[in-house]
């Protein structure tokens, strides 16, 4: 069972990135060797595709891709591959947005793939997007009239007394056409995007791309918009830095992070030949 060709999917932060943001050296070593050991590796983040892209290539890999929770699946190397975009549609993005308005939040952002849209010009949200990818494209001032398009998602950045207020009111007004996710500390921004977009959703387009049975997908994570991914999948494994809500839904809990947590797991749970490896 376990020599036979695999789906390992791979979230980004907290799981395959330290909190440097970087790749380990053995945990890249040991994911390169499933690979040319006929494993199939697929990134699938909460992250657009112009901040995952570069770890993309880093590992070489020619693989579809899963963005924004699920709310995009392509292949960046093939554009004639069956990508699907699920946006929101615009009247309920920009409904929420009047909600926050009301509620004078420090800030909203739409993102329609890779274009992104700010509410209010603020140097410190633009210097984090840019960390991320330097080819942000943004586009400066009130939503209600600069979002043309149905965004792919939105994030909110509340103040700290109004996110139980906030995300209530999502729930009461906008539960039939969102989900919504937050983010943890410092920034406790609430991300929403089309209702039933999920990780889950891309793998299990992936997995049925190339005809990998559920019990033979691995998926790594370690934050609640991992949950159903690791639910999903035959081998569902949660971090050891993960949330204890993910660890109770996870199948194993491996080293964290910053401990070659996905490596350790790969090395013995696919016999993965570490001599070859180096």
């Amino acid at each position: 069972m376990k020599n036979n060709k695999h789906l390992i999917a791979l979230d980004l932060d907290g799981t395959l990135l330290t909190d440097k943001k970087q790749i380990s050296d053995r945990t890249k070593k040991i994911v390169l060797q499933a690979m040319k050991e006929g494993h199939v590796v697929v990134i699938a983040t909460g992250r657009p595709h112009r901040a995952s892209i570069g770890y993309y290539h880093e590992l070489g890999l020619q693989t579809p891709m899963v963005n924004f929770n699920g709310a995009l699946i392509h292949h960046p190397l093939d554009k004639k591959w069956d990508a699907l975009h699920n946006p929101m549609p615009k009247r309920t993005a920009l409904g929420i947005v009047d909600a926050c308005h009301q509620l004078s939040v420090k800030n909203i952002l739409a993102e329609v793939q890779d274009n992104v849209y700010i509410d209010k010009y603020d140097d410190e949200i633009i210097s984090i997007f840019n960390q991320a990818s330097a080819n942000t494209n943004f586009t400066v001032g009130n939503l209600k009239t600069k979002l043309n398009d149905d965004p792919t998602s939105l994030l909110i950045h509340p103040k700290e007394s109004h996110i139980i207020e906030l995300r209530n009111h999502l729930d009461d007004y906008h539960a039939e056409m969102i989900e919504h996710r937050k983010w943890g500390a410092p920034w406790n921004i609430i991300e929403i995007v089309k209702k039933g977009m999920n990780k889950s959703v891309g793998l299990k387009k992936v997995a049925h791309y190339y005809n990998i049975p559920q019990e033979r997908i691995i998926a790594f994570g370690d934050e609640d918009n991992d949950l159903e991914m690791i639910d999903y999948a035959g081998v569902g494994v949660a971090m050891g830095n993960a949330i204890d809500e993910l660890k109770k839904v996870a199948k194993h809990v491996t080293n964290t992070n910053e401990q070659d947590g996905i490596g350790q797991f790969l090395e013995e749970y696919l016999k993965i030949n570490v001599e070859k490896a180096i």
